[in-house]
């Protein structure tokens, strides 16, 4: 998922928790072997705030390991307002929803790493939602010991357990899974290859840039969206020739993205292409363009800019304005 900004445009890690922290009135009062009860509880929003409580007791509730592992399989939906909190997977909306085996994985990674080996067990689990989630929570541990694990899970016969494997290792940040990783790029499910372009720009490194600037091809906009992302993030001037032909991709959103990464990867050879990306319908990439010829910084540019200052659309101009300047330093 990714965020287009006029300075830069970053890839979210959308499937990471939310910034606002769940404080259950009662998380200091009530003691482990009572939420550890209520995990058991019939109402699944009752099982849902006994784990965020949980949560917010941290390694002191080691106690609940056990039970919390047999929740990561708990797929009812409850509403996240439950927490107070969006779930890890939130879409950003007010209704969005979580389950008892979401925050089952979040309160694990609170608990810290006694949790880790049952949670790694767990991708052998039956049930897929409780290999997905022990996949998310691998990547939140932050702990290298699960690398080899999460690369066999890229291998799942459920997408959605593959897309949280790739969005783990990105998070892991670990070289040795890019060939796992680049091979993801042509799995069969959209969702599983735009986690993998995601993940194969968290880890920034330049061999991966031959299978990303051919997943500027892809059929499904969004990865092609967030291989260019990965391409910038790289920063790897190899990428330049791929870049500027998904200038004239028919999503407008990876015409943005490519544009950015032009400008990221600050190379002279992509100024021709972005002056022309400056007369594109979209304002969204002419306003990025202009942002990236400010980068890169050639005087070439300036011709191509001037007019742009005319841009019916205001966020246009003002960037042309500091790109001009820039230039002119």
């Amino acid at each position: 998922m990714i965020r287009t900004g006029v300075a830069s445009l970053i890839a979210l890690l959308a499937l990471t928790s939310s910034a606002n922290e769940y404080r259950g009135p009662n998380a200091q009062s009530r003691g482990v072997r009572e939420l550890v009860a209520d995990l058991a509880a019939t109402d699944p929003a009752a099982r849902v705030r006994a784990a965020c409580e949980i949560r917010e007791l941290g390694d002191t509730a080691a106690d609940a390991i056990q039970p919390l592992v047999g929740m990561l399989g708990d797929a009812a939906p409850v509403e996240s307002s439950v927490c107070g909190r969006r779930s890890w997977r939130g879409r950003g909306t007010a209704d969005d929803l979580t389950s008892p085996g979401e925050q089952a994985a979040a309160a694990l990674v609170a608990i810290g790493t006694r949790a880790f080996q049952p949670v790694l067990s767990t991708l052998h689990s039956p049930v897929w939602t409780a290999r997905r989630n022990a996949a998310w929570a691998l990547g939140a541990f932050d702990d290298q010991r699960a690398v080899a694990a999460l690369i066999d899970t890229l291998k799942d016969r459920e997408p959605g357990v593959r897309e949280q494997a790739a969005w783990a290792l990105g998070a892991l940040d670990d070289a040795s899974a890019l060939q796992a990783l680049m091979s993801a790029l042509k799995d069969p499910d959209p969702r599983v290859r735009r986690q993998a372009a995601w993940a194969l720009g968290a880890i920034d490194d330049a061999r991966a840039s031959s299978a990303l600037s051919a997943a500027l091809t892809d059929q499904d906009d969004r990865t092609r969206e967030q291989a260019a992302w990965a391409l910038g993030a790289i920063d790897d001037s190899a990428a330049v020739p791929a870049l500027l032909r998904a200038l004239t991709d028919s999503g407008d959103r990876v015409r943005q993205q490519a544009a950015w990464a032009l400008g990221a990867i600050d190379d002279t050879r992509a100024v021709d292409g972005l002056v022309d990306a400056l007369s594109d319908q979209s304002s969204g990439v002419r306003q990025q363009a202009a942002w990236a010829l400010g980068a890169i910084g050639d005087p070439r540019a300036l011709p191509g800019l001037l007019p742009s200052l005319k841009d019916s659309d205001a966020g246009v101009r003002k960037q042309a304005a500091w790109a001009i300047g820039a230039i002119g330093k």
